[in-house]
């Protein structure tokens, strides 16, 4: 077996309601409590703000976390938690704002230099106790120790270190209950994505994130329509949430790779949503990679479904595309990127731009230069 280092991400809270317990996983004092107006308007984070004073938590709320969160923003929640001398952080809603409480913390505790840390290993210091809790099931943002902010027009960098794993993570399937079926869909493909792109990431794959992935891709593909049709799930919406956990940790260690550095052009310079922008270059991507990773391909589509087992290594890998594209047709998602406001004059832009994700297309079973990709963007238009 070849050598490899695996972390398992942050302590992980799970179950219906559980949310409320926040406070007794942090030292007494201010906490930054980062999300979006959204989240909050909508009450979720209610049951946690009430429970928190008989903790001796005082919560200072930052609530203008946007899609694609901007360096302004990042800046904005670090001084808000400065000046009022936080001495934690709880990143509450989906990714974006999970994100933005994974750097705020770091840069709290820290004090480091933020252009000093784009990449991967350069946040080396320490941050403020944290805890993440998702509000979605899809991006793995609290099982990760990545973060992503858009900075300049439209591109997005990375900070990826150990230091920015959180302590805690809550899993609260009450929390998803009132997501609207396309957010439910989008998120639901985004882990999928994850889950499919670490079992076949070309660096840092290993036994044990091959596991997590797979566990992943199962839990998803099993509940991802009945959510969709049963909102009110909470054991489906359960397991969609630790499906896009382990996910989470699968790709935390085996990283994710060309899918997503097409999609992330997407969401800056347009808006779409990552994991819809994930859906809409998924099955591109994968039909390129198709030469290079049609063994892992194949093992993945005979576990979604079995009665594939003794097909050939052809018919199941692309039983895995059939099933990821039947997925996000039934779940109601857009299938065409003309669909979301891009248009041929686009491509080359779009193209220019993945290439820009360098840490993410090294992964890619199958390399990617700015002709494939701007093939791969026309393949979708």
């Amino acid at each position: 077996m070849k050598a490899f280092d695996f972390s398992y991400g942050p302590k992980l809270v799970c179950g219906a309601g559980t949310t409320a317990r926040a406070g007794d996983l942090l030292p007494q004092g201010r906490c930054l409590v980062v999300s979006d107006a959204q989240v909050l308007g909508l009450g979720l984070a209610d049951a946690m703000l009430a429970a928190l004073p008989d903790s001796g938590i005082e919560p200072v709320l930052f609530d203008a976390v946007e899609a694609d969160p901007s360096r302004a923003t990042l800046e904005a929640a670090v001084a808000m938690g400065r000046d009022a001398g936080v001495r934690s952080v709880i990143g509450f809603g989906g990714g974006s704002p999970m994100d933005v409480a994974k750097l705020a913390a770091y840069l709290l505790g820290s004090d480091d230099d933020l252009d000093t840390l784009w990449g991967v290993g350069n946040a080396n210091g320490q941050r403020l106790p944290l805890i993440l809790i998702p509000t979605t099931a899809g991006t793995g943002s609290e099982a990760t120790p990545v973060t992503i902010i858009t900075v300049g027009k439209g591109e997005k960098k990375g900070v990826s270190s150990a230091a920015l794993i959180a302590d805690h993570a809550i899993l609260d399937a009450e929390l998803t209950l009132g997501l609207p079926r396309a957010v439910t869909a989008a998120t639901g493909i985004d882990a999928m994505v994850h889950a499919i792109e670490a079992f076949t990431s070309v660096r840092l794959k290993n036994p044990l994130s091959d596991m997590l992935a797979r566990e992943a891709l199962t839990l998803i593909d099993a509940n991802l329509l009945r959510v969709c049709e049963k909102p009110g799930d909470v054991e489906a919406r359960g397991a969609m949430l630790l499906g896009a956990h382990l996910a989470g940790v699968a790709f935390s260690n085996a990283p994710v790779a060309g899918v997503h550095a097409l999609a992330y052009p997407l969401g800056g310079h347009f808006h779409v949503p990552h994991g819809l922008s994930n859906a809409l270059m998924l099955p591109h991507v994968l039909g390129h990679n198709m030469s290079h990773a049609l063994p892992l391909y194949a093992e993945l589509g005979a576990l979604l479904d079995p009665r594939l087992t003794g097909e050939g290594r052809q018919a199941q890998a692309s039983a895995l595309i059939g099933r990821m594209e039947y997925l996000s047709q039934a779940s109601g998602l857009p299938q065409r990127l003309r669909e979301v406001g891009v248009s041929a004059e686009h491509l080359d832009m779009l193209a220019r731009d993945a290439m820009k994700q360098e840490r993410l297309l090294i992964n890619n079973p199958c390399p990617i230069d700015e002709a494939d990709a701007r093939r791969l963007y026309e393949a979708a238009l």
